[in-house]
């Protein structure tokens, strides 16, 4: 079968194809590229297999293209790419790998195009397109990937349970591919994943979130997380999203699966946003409810405070997971703390004060919370999602016109700090941050506009309770 290769990559793919004949070392396409490109998938990454050096072929190539690349030579690993037009080329040698028990960094030697497709972790990814002269084009496909891929069908090359003893992380690529490719795991492949489950304690945290991460960006993450959870990997990975899992009842009385609802809420939100800490914050909004669940008899089952300690247990979580703990970290805690502030406010008639103080506290997130908390909608009833999403529409138009007279968002006040202790001759203290909180209070509760005149007179009128004197009245004493 000869592959078909786009006319603006013929003239880059018969230069590899010339310079690798020249240096005695046949090329070949592989991986995702060709499996991309059969399933009608843009794709910017080439990687090309030689039998030789894949880094005597890279340099070769690179010096013959204009403008000439930076080739990035990585020598421990027998590899070296560079961008070339918006392409990215990486180049290796065939090789094939053994394995130790407690590691997944793998030997490697020397070895045939056979060898380098039987390391591959799945037959569709086992795929390669010849681009030497003799035969440039031509498809060789060993495990009947192109069959798999017609079928939408993941399956390791050789047994799976030694593909992922060898290298547990394609057990996580297993799911991601499935998710992202709407494949399913042959049965045999997904049984093999539960089994060597264990295993994935040998992989960095930081591949394993990388993973959970490409899952996380699909257009229904929950395909991967129910995935993760029918294999015992969620287990192992993020039990505290395990914990969400099941449905207890008291008295006849049970809640909603929270694991499940979580899942939609994911599913929900990632056709609003591709925000990727937007859909963390999907994935941890109710995160605390097993620790705060509660049954009263008065009114069933409660989860008081699980903003709260969810948005505590953000830290913890990011920290293992090794996720950035930095203001993505801080973003993702503020939409935990905050998502049920909104709905509080779509059940009661709205305040100005109330909407004042949520403009005040999400300054720009504001946009990002709502969209999470619509999200949050899963009921089953058409007629309840109607009428919820029609108050939080309500709720938006309260806030463009609340924004609009108060210009509240990103707030800063009106009177400084430093104006209150220019004003009193005094310097940092108590004082001066219970002034600040009083103005601040009064505007969000609309006791006076928010304008410079009205704070500053509220400012003296405070000051005065509070037994301070003003620099003018001191210079007249």
């Amino acid at each position: 079968m000869i592959f078909p290769i786009d006319k603006d990559e013929q003239d880059l793919l018969r230069l590899i194809g010339r310079t690798a004949e020249q240096l005695g070392a046949p090329a070949y396409m592989v991986g995702g590229y060709v499996r991309d490109k059969m399933l009608g998938r843009q794709t910017k990454d080439l990687d090309i297999v030689c039998l030789g050096s894949g880094i005597e072929l890279s340099e070769a190539v690179a010096s013959q293209l204009l403008p000439q690349p930076h080739v990035t030579v990585f020598r421990r690993f027998g590899t070296a790419m560079f961008r070339h037009r918006g392409r990215e080329l990486e180049f290796v040698g065939a090789r094939k790998e053994s394995y130790s028990e407690d590691s997944r960094k793998p030997a490697v030697e020397e070895g045939t195009l056979e060898d380098d497709q039987f390391r591959r972790d799945f037959t569709i990814n086992a795929l390669a397109i010849s681009l030497n002269e003799f035969d440039f084009g031509q498809l060789l496909d060993p495990f009947d990937g192109i069959k798999h891929l017609s079928e939408k069908i993941l399956k390791t090359p050789l047994d799976p349970g030694k593909t992922f003893s060898d290298d547990p992380l394609r057990m996580m690529r297993a799911i991601r591919f499935a998710t992202q490719l709407g494949f399913v795991i042959e049965p045999e492949t997904l049984e093999a994943i539960s089994r060597y489950r264990e295993r994935i304690q040998i992989v960095s945290q930081e591949r394993i979130t990388t993973e959970l991460n490409k899952i996380l960006e699909t257009p229904t993450p929950s395909v991967g997380f129910k995935l993760l959870m029918d294999t015992g990997l969620l287990q192992l990975i993020l039990p505290e999203m395990v914990e969400l899992k099941g449905v207890e009842f008291k008295e006849g009385v049970g809640h909603k699966d929270n694991f499940y609802h979580t899942l939609q809420v994911v599913d929900n939100l990632c056709k609003k946003s591709d925000d990727l800490w937007l859909r963390w914050s999907a994935v941890l909004h109710d995160i605390a409810k097993p620790a705060t669940k509660r049954f009263e008899p008065e009114v069933g089952w409660t989860f008081h405070g699980h903003d709260a300690l969810g948005a505590n247990m953000v830290v913890k979580i990011f920290r293992r997971l090794r996720l950035p703990l930095d203001h993505k970290m801080k973003f993702v805690q503020k939409m935990v703390r905050m998502h049920l502030r909104p709905i509080s406010l779509t059940q009661e008639d709205i305040t100005d004060s109330a909407v004042r103080r949520l403009l005040f506290d999400a300054g720009d997130d504001l946009d990002a919370l709502l969209t999470l908390c619509e999200a949050d909608i899963t009921s089953k009833n058409p007629k309840k999602v109607t009428r919820y999403l029609e108050n939080y529409a309500h709720l938006r138009t309260k806030l463009e016109e609340v924004e609009e007279n108060d210009r509240l968002r990103n707030w800063q006040p009106p009177v400084s700090g430093e104006m209150i202790m220019e004003a009193f001759g005094i310097g940092p203290c108590k004082e001066v941050g219970m002034i600040k909180t009083r103005i601040r209070e009064a505007i969000l509760e609309g006791d006076i506009p928010n304008q410079f005149d009205q704070a500053y007179s509220l400012m003296l009128e405070e000051g005065q309770k509070l037994g301070l004197v003003t620099s003018r009245t001191k210079a007249g004493q």
